[in-house]
């Protein structure tokens, strides 16, 4: 009887303390990289914190066992393993070696996530809301009426569907100014410009652009893909001239615009060339598409290392399990890096081309973070093209960039260390 009672003794202390730790490891051995960001944010919602293990096996998570947990692992495909006090003790210490690059970044709290897109737009049409809704992430979609009435402040994190903020339709006007469904878009923007009391798109889309730069100076969270990386500091650095030609807003543009364009208003880039061509799917000089020279076969760049203990921000940032990234394109592929402001952190490029693809800063008390290209995993995407199934794609290095981004915000320690 004394011997049953010690056995079942034993029993039940190792299923409570040799299993206390769940760990998701981010490295080769993960099923699937992109649901485990989802897991990490669910967690996080429901009230629990999170240790995000910096460069450790890619960049793992930590978290206390509970069995609610491992069942939604489970459920969601994501791979896991429960390691013992003892073991994630192990870890720790091993990652907080002075000698070593990794840091244990805690998480606190779920970000609130707005996605800026119209209405019109289609999960497929956007790499940030296609992989959302994979990982299970939520998030709220908001256009011009929600940032024009105030509403910005209540969230954390705030992505820019690839949008044009020039005014200029996506400069689609040479190729698709006949289709009816370009038709119907500009004349619902301009009906949403005047019912919002703004007299041209352009204008609207410039008093959203310094909104959105006010709510990054006040702490708030900014990410952009593809054309809605240049074209919003294009915006911005039009402010006080009129770049838009008749097709676009019914009068010409100022023929001394390029005179009056201002870069200290950007936040990215500085001395570019705007393109005042209607006919010419191109903003400016900032964007490679049209001037490089690389095949699909010989298309990547390569993510920086960061000092995870001196530089968290980047080093959260750039969390894979590659430090390659295949490229991919978009109307907006990538940044010359000749016009990129000094104090802007590249921290991914195609050195032989003097292209960045994916770039952050600081503005005041926020962040931004711009990444070239449209889809990941759709090299060359063309309007009407199906949409990617990130079913095919669970282990993307090119979409876990954007899922670090979501995370980001729930970090305790943001700023780099002095």
């Amino acid at each position: 009887m004394r011997i049953t009672v010690l056995f079942l003794f034993v029993v039940f202390f190792a299923k409570t303390t040799a299993g206390s730790v769940i760990l998701i490891p981010m490295d080769e051995s993960q099923k699937n990289h992109l649901k485990a960001y989802g897991i990490a944010y669910w967690v996080l919602q429901n009230g629990m914190e999170i240790n995000w293990l910096l460069n450790y096996r890619g960049g793992s998570f930590s978290m206390d066992y509970a069995r609610d947990i491992a069942d939604e692992c489970t459920l969601r495909g994501v791979s896991y393993e429960v390691v013992s006090d003892a073991e994630i003790s192990v870890i720790y210490d091993r990652i907080a070696d002075p000698e070593v690059n990794m840091d244990k970044m805690k998480l606190e709290k779920a970000p609130e996530i707005a996605v800026y897109a119209p209405e019109t737009v289609q999960p497929w049409d956007d790499a940030v809301i296609l992989v959302l809704t994979y990982a299970e992430i939520p998030y709220t979609r908001i256009y011009d009426k929600e940032i024009v009435n105030g509403e910005l402040s209540k969230y954390d994190w705030l992505h820019l569907h690839h949008e044009d903020f020039t005014g200029q339709y996506g400069k689609f006007y040479g190729a698709y100014r006949y289709a009816t469904w370009y038709r119907e878009n500009k004349k619902k923007a301009e009906d949403d410009a005047a019912a919002l009391g703004f007299s041209k798109v352009s204008k609207l889309k410039l008093f959203v652009a310094k909104r959105i730069k006010e709510y990054i100076f006040s702490g708030g969270f900014l990410f952009a893909m593809c054309s809605a990386t240049d074209t919003y500091d294009i915006a911005l650095s039009a402010e006080n001239t009129d770049i838009c030609e008749s097709m676009f807003d019914g009068d010409p543009a100022d023929p001394d615009c390029l005179k009056k364009i201002d870069y200290s208003k950007t936040l990215a880039f500085k001395d570019f060339k705007i393109s005042l061509n209607p006919l010419e799917y191109e903003f400016s000089d900032i964007d490679v598409t049209n001037t490089r020279h690389v095949r699909e076969e010989n298309d990547f760049f390569t993510l920086f290392d960061f000092s995870a203990k001196w530089d968290p921000v980047p080093t959260m940032l750039c969390q894979n399990h590659t430090k390659i990234i295949k490229g991919f394109m978009g109307q907006t592929t990538a940044f010359n890096e000749d016009l990129i402001k000094s104090n802007v952190l590249i921290m991914g490029e195609l050195k032989s081309q003097n292209e960045a693809r994916y770039i952050h800063g600081e503005f005041g008390k926020g962040t931004w973070t711009f990444y070239g290209g449209h889809d990941p995993e759709d090299y060359r995407h063309f309007v009407g093209d199906p949409k990617t199934d990130l079913n095919m794609h669970p282990n993307s290095p090119g979409y876990r960039l954007i899922l670090n981004n979501i995370l980001f915000p729930a970090a305790k320690k943001k700023k780099r260390k002095t």
